[in-house]
């Protein structure tokens, strides 16, 4: 199953939380609900398409690597209205990560899982306990490595 299929549930978005999917399917989650498409083989590039907001798609027309790259994981905290801005929190529990675990991209993945949890907010769907999950990793031993940049 492509990551674009998943159904979002609690368990899918604790394990984008926990490291335990990889960048790339985290960032497969976001641009399929942001009308991004994929432009051809399984592991290629996505691009813009209809239903792409004009403004991602002007600034994007390729889909951005959303936790490796600074400007889009900011475009997309912007882009949550501010009621939703608590999602983490008040659906997940989730207050952060400690001091010796915070990496740009682990939080980059927080403002992915906000943003997905306001997708929902916004279509005014429920968020489900479980639903189908991939095969999870083990979180990497050093996330440092992991993107090369040092803790916050």
């Amino acid at each position: 199953m492509a990551p674009s299929s998943y159904p979002l549930s609690r368990a899918l978005l604790e394990a984008a939380l926990a490291d335990r999917l990889t960048d790339r399917f985290v960032c497969e989650l976001v641009w399929s609900r942001l009308g991004y498409e994929p432009a051809g083989a399984e592991g290629g590039a996505w691009r813009s398409g209809a239903a792409t907001p004009p403004d991602w798609a002007e600034a994007y027309p390729l889909a951005p690597e959303l936790i490796a790259e600074r400007p889009p994981s900011v475009r997309l905290t912007r882009s949550i209205q501010a009621p939703h801005k608590q999602l983490l929190k008040e659906q997940l529990g989730f207050s952060g990560y400690r001091i010796g675990e915070l990496y740009p991209r682990r939080t980059r993945r927080a403002t992915a899982v906000n943003w997905l949890l306001a997708h929902l907010a916004v279509r005014g769907e429920p968020l489900p306990e479980t639903g189908p999950l991939p095969t999870l990793r083990e979180p990497p031993a050093d996330p440092a490595a992991e993107d090369g940049i040092a803790p916050l």
